[in-house]
């Protein structure tokens, strides 16, 4: 019995130690943690691109520069050595909501769509709720969160796949009327599920799918005939799947390559029709994470989709996928512009947001 009791007290003693050098050990790595994302702000924009790429063979990180009216860009590999500059294929993740946001605005010219209707306006939605408006999607202030789950969800966990494939249109519209929005004003949250209601929208007064409808417009109007929605053709690889009627497909999923998105960029520079009225504030957002502001990113207003930096006079837009992330930000008065796409996910090491406006802020302060 004796011995009994002392075994138990020796397995409750080995086990505390083990407990406490496991926090101590999490501890530690939270600790480092900290300190190498404290040091991040202090960085060049070099020295965070070779950081980023320290010692991995598979970096292909892209970067374009508009600058002076000329268009370049450079493909950086393992501790940022460039590598030839040839066209890769990325995932482009959120920045297709600007293309989403692109064609409303475009029905909004053409009398298809009011900016302050209600959804219901469009949709085939139960009567007695309350809907938000086309600008408090475009806006992401119209309350609903960043998705809703869904069944096809538990499947794309367990075999790794895009959380949104094989969620269907008719599940987005069934959600969307259930839900009842009565608060007069919501806050910012960024939504994929709202701009897979504006891809509905854009379905219901087009009489087409958003497949057909993103991909005329961006090459066929825009003449970006290298961004399309992602058909995993791409030469880099782990592309997400997508089913072709997906209802997710306006939130993030068009590839495209550093020409097609410096023209998109320089577009943006431009007072093109498409995309000027994209840029003026709809909203005081206020919404820059304690993060963000250490990496001196601010999120003060938003367009139609774009994102509004006061402080740095830059407009920009993110997108992130599982293997990919990217940045586009420009600043109109001084006719600059970055594009960083990169074969990472967002989480890994240092991202295309912080890289992009890095690269742009040192632009602003070389002139």
């Amino acid at each position: 019995m004796i011995i009994r009791k002392r075994r138990a007290k020796k397995v409750i003693s080995i086990t505390l130690i083990v407990v406490f050098c496991v926090v101590l050990i999490i501890s530690g790595i939270m600790i480092y943690g900290k300190y190498q994302m404290g040091k991040i702000p202090g960085l060049t924009f070099k020295e965070a691109l070779e950081y980023t790429t320290k010692n991995n063979p598979d970096a292909v990180i892209t970067v374009g520069i508009i600058k002076g009216g000329q268009i370049s860009y450079k493909v950086y590999g393992e501790n940022g050595k460039e590598l030839p500059a040839e066209l890769h294929t990325y995932e482009i993740g959120s920045l297709t909501k600007t293309f989403t946001a692109a064609l409303i605005n475009k029905a909004i010219t053409s009398g298809e769509i009011k900016i302050d209707d209600t959804i219901d306006n469009y949709l085939p939605l139960p009567a007695g709720n309350e809907y938000p408006t086309i600008k408090e999607l475009l806006t992401h202030t119209s309350g609903y969160k960043a998705y809703y789950f869904e069944r096809p969800m538990i499947a794309n966990y367990f075999n790794r796949r895009n959380d949104f494939y094989g969620i269907t249109k008719e599940m987005v519209l069934g959600k969307a009327g259930e839900l009842s929005m009565n608060s007069e004003n919501y806050g910012f949250v960024y939504s994929n599920y709202g701009y897979a209601v504006l891809g509905l929208v854009l379905e219901e007064i087009y009489g087409t799918d958003y497949t057909t409808l993103i991909n005329d417009f961006v090459q066929n109007e825009l003449g970006l005939t290298d961004t399309k929605i992602c058909d995993k053709s791409g030469d880099l690889g782990n592309y997400w799947d997508w089913e072709e009627d997906d209802a997710y497909l306006p939130a993030g999923a068009i590839t495209s390559n550093i020409s097609n998105m410096l023209l998109y960029a320089q577009m943006q520079l431009e007072n093109n029709p498409y995309f000027a009225e994209c840029h003026n504030s709809l909203k005081t957002i206020n919404a820059s994470t304690k993060e963000y502001k250490v990496m001196g990113i601010n999120m003060d207003e938003i367009g139609m989709s774009w994102v509004i930096d006061n402080e740095n006079g830059v407009i920009w837009h993110n997108g992130g996928t599982g293997d990919y992330n990217s940045y586009l930000g420009f600043n109109v008065e001084t006719g600059m512009a970055v594009v960083v796409l990169s074969n990472f996910a967002p989480s890994y090491r240092i991202p295309a947001t912080v890289l992009g406006i890095k690269q742009l802020l040192e632009l602003d302060n070389s002139n």
